[in-house]
């Protein structure tokens, strides 16, 4: 059976058949510490420093010897000073101390810190009053890691705790896999810009930008090819600069009326189809299927369905070009705070708001509207209650699976 006669597949089967056969970018490139957030590691990366570099004094105090303040009151000689970034590199010898400051390396000899609040000061003299030194207000050298430890392993997404441990390891750049380039082609002689005055019959082009915040989100690269006509030339046209693109994305256009021309161009361009029709509401008619090495889907023009069919389909997409974990893998659960009708023929994913209840527990609350063409109710959701296919009906306060748009 071809794919075009086929019946609408469920989204777990449809996923499987996108996700199939997709391994990491293997495209490495540098980045600096200041653009590394949130790209993902390509390499490991082991330390080029030892981290303290040398042994420190973690508080303001006198750096001594252990064994001149084993019984109190001591009264010890102050020789010198250490301040972070100023050494005294001369040994303490019995009987001596040394002033230092948080951050600075211990003199040769000294292997405990007096804090100041248990000294008094007089001239050149300390007297040591209170406390037993043992270490504990000393950094020892390499307490943090030493060089060549793996700090952090290929594949992990960078945030400023990663980025903060690469800097302190020696590194200003970062080896990261090339984002997943996604290009975003919208159809429709409908269609104007944002900022465009519409005519009577024409409507303003939404879907690429909700889009690309996802795709970026998502850790790809969007670039937007513009509005295509709903003729075949203008089509191809658009369609012929996204070659260099790992995943193009058409927006509206993909089902079977007259002027539903993506698949009939793309088919010409060689699209190998894999299917086009989904057993879910709302995003029925999407398309999906291989053009060489390119992904290709086919979203439906409703921006609500756009959106939704984005969050299911194209995240885990890239994020498996990404070698990420799948993102419809991070599902949970939540308490319904209505009822919920028993469900039909295909898996309906409705507009959500999480919430708390007073005893802790985590809460969704379906948004004032499910139609499709309402964008307000999916801009006030911030997950997806998800209903299987033929579920039964669920009372209020029982658990539902919701999938998070804050992905």
């Amino acid at each position: 059976m071809t794919a075009a006669k086929q019946g609408a597949l469920t989204v777990e089967d449809a996923l499987e058949r996108i996700l199939a056969t997709v391994e990491p970018i293997s495209d490495v490139e540098e980045v600096s510490l200041f653009d590394a957030h949130e790209r993902v590691l390509a390499r490991p990366l082991p330390s080029k420093l030892t981290q303290p570099p040398f042994t420190a004094s973690a508080m303001d105090g006198y750096a001594v010897r252990a064994l001149d303040v084993a019984s109190l009151p001591a009264t010890l000689r102050v020789i010198g000073e250490a301040a972070a970034g100023h050494a005294f590199n001369r040994p303490v010898l019995p009987g001596e101390a040394v002033r230092i400051f948080t951050g600075a390396p211990l003199p040769p000899l000294a292997d405990a810190i007096v804090i100041q609040e248990n000294t008094k000061r007089e001239g050149d003299l300390v007297y040591v009053l209170d406390g037993t030194p043992d270490g504990e207000h000393v950094r020892p050298l390499g307490g943090d890691f030493a060089a060549g430890d793996v700090l952090v392993d290929a594949g992990r997404v960078l945030n400023a705790r990663t980025i903060t441990l690469a800097a302190a390891a020696g590194y200003a750049s970062m080896p990261v896999r090339r984002r997943p380039v996604v290009a975003l082609l919208a159809t429709g002689d409908e269609l104007v810009l944002p900022g465009e005055a519409p005519r009577e019959d024409q409507i303003v082009c939404s879907n690429p930008f909700g889009i690309a915040a996802m795709v970026r989100q998502a850790g790809g690269a969007p670039r937007f090819l513009g509005i295509a006509r709903d003729n075949r030339a203008d089509l191809k046209a658009h369609l012929e600069r996204a070659r260099e693109a790992d995943i193009i994305v058409t927006i509206g256009g993909a089902s079977v009326g007259d002027h539903d021309l993506v698949g009939p161009v793309l088919a010409e361009m060689g699209l190998s189809l894999a299917f086009w029709k989904i057993a879910m509401r709302p995003g029925k008619p999407l398309m999906f299927g291989r053009l060489g090495d390119q992904r290709v889907i086919g979203l439906p023009g409703n921006p609500v369905s756009s959106l939704i069919c984005t969050r299911i389909f194209l995240v885990p997409l890239i994020r498996g070009l990404l070698g990420l974990q799948r993102a419809d893998a991070q599902t949970t659960t939540a308490a319904t705070t209505v009822e919920l009708e028993r469900n039909g023929a295909r898996a309906h994913y409705m507009r959500g708001k999480l919430g708390r209840a007073a005893d802790g527990t985590v809460t969704a609350t379906p948004v004032r509207s499910q139609d499709s063409s309402l964008l307000t109710p999916l801009a006030d959701a911030d997950c997806l209650i998800v209903r299987p296919i033929n579920a039964a009906a669920v009372p209020a306060g029982e658990s539902v699976t919701v999938l998070s748009l804050e992905f």
